[in-house]
C-alpha cells in the first residue's frame, strides 16, 4: 500500500513539473530571438524581446533567431548565348526583429525553403539570361550586383519586408567541357598574339635605333670631312717631319731610299777627317 502511494505521488509530480513548464506565466527570450506569442492560433503582433517575461500561460511562445543567418544554394540556367550554367550563390539574410511576428503570421515557419530558396532560383535564371556566357565571367561583378537587386526585390515581395539581404556572393560558375575548353583555347590564343606583337614592337624599336645610330655615325663622318682643309693636311704633314726630325739619331743612311745606290762612305770620310 505505502509502495503504491510511492508511485502514485511521483506520477502526480511530474505531471505537475510538465503543467507547469507548459503553463507557467514565465517565459526566456535567448539572446538574438524573438519570442512570437500566440493565443489559439491567434498572432500578437509585437513580438517578445530577449529576456525574461510574463506572459498568459494558456500562451504559446515560438522563439524566432533574428541574428545574420547564411543559405546556400545552388541553380543551373541557360545564358544568352544558350550555354548550359551551374552556379553556386551564397547569402547572409536576417529577420527584421519588429516585423518577426508578421513574418511567422503570414509566411509561417520553414521561410527559407518558402521564400529564399525559390528566389534565389528565380534572380539567378532571370539575370543569366541576360549574359553570354562569356559575359557572366568578365562581368562576374555586374552578374553578382543585378542578381542581389532582384533578389532583394522577390524576398521583401514574398516575406512582408521582414527579411534584409546582408551579402550575395557567387561562389562558382561552372559550363560544360566543351565551353571551358574553347575559353582556353581563346585565352591562348589572345596570349600567343599578344606575345607576337610585343616582338614586333621590339624588333621596331631595335630598327629604329640602329638606324639612329648609323645617321649619326654619318653625321659625324660628314663633320671630319668638311674640316679637312688643304692648310690642315700641310699642318700635319709638317708636324710629322718634326716626330721624324726628333726620333734621328744623327747617323746617315748608307743607302737611298730602296737600297739601288750607296751612298760614297760619307759615314766613313767623317770618320777619316
Amino acid at each position: 500500500m505505502g509502495q503504491a502511494k510511492l508511485v502514485l505521488g511521483v506520477i502526480l509530480a511530474v505531471i505537475g513539473v510538465a503543467f507547469l513548464a507548459r503553463f507557467s506565466p514565465m517565459t526566456v527570450v535567448p539572446a538574438g530571438h524573438r519570442g512570437v506569442v500566440t493565443l489559439f492560433g491567434k498572432v500578437d503582433p509585437q513580438p517578445l524581446g530577449e529576456g525574461l517575461h510574463l506572459v498568459n500561460p494558456l500562451c504559446n511562445v515560438v522563439k524566432i533567431d533574428v541574428r545574420v543567418a547564411r543559405a546556400d544554394s545552388e541553380g543551373e540556367a541557360a545564358s544568352r548565348d544558350l550555354q548550359i550554367v551551374h552556379t553556386a550563390i551564397t547569402l547572409n539574410y536576417r529577420i527584421n526583429p519588429e516585423l518577426t511576428a508578421r513574418l511567422y503570421q503570414e509566411v509561417g515557419p520553414g521561410f527559407e525553403q518558402k521564400v529564399i530558396e525559390p528566389a534565389v532560383q528565380e534572380a539567378f535564371k532571370a539575370v543569366t539570361a541576360k549574359y553570354t556566357a562569356e559575359e557572366l565571367i568578365t562581368k562576374r561583378e555586374d552578374v553578382r550586383h543585378n542578381i542581389r537587386l532582384l533578389l532583394s526585390e522577390k524576398i521583401n515581395a514574398r516575406a512582408v519586408n521582414a527579411l534584409a539581404l546582408d551579402e550575395v556572393s557567387i561562389t562558382n560558375f561552372r559550363f560544360s567541357a566543351q565551353f571551358s575548353q574553347a575559353i582556353e583555347s581563346k585565352q591562348e590564343a589572345e596570349q600567343l598574339a599578344l606575345k607576337a606583337q610585343r616582338d614586333l614592337e621590339r624588333i621596331q624599336i631595335e630598327a629604329k635605333q640602329r638606324i639612329a645610330q648609323a645617321e649619326a655615325e654619318a653625321a659625324a663622318l660628314r663633320v671630319q670631312k668638311q674640316e679637312i682643309t688643304p692648310d690642315l693636311i700641310k699642318l700635319r704633314e709638317i708636324d710629322a717631319q718634326i716626330k721624324a726630325i726628333e726620333k734621328w739619331n744623327g747617323v746617315l743612311p748608307t743607302t737611298m731610299a730602296g737600297g739601288a745606290v750607296p751612298f760614297l762612305g760619307l759615314n766613313g770620310g767623317q770618320a777619316g777627317r
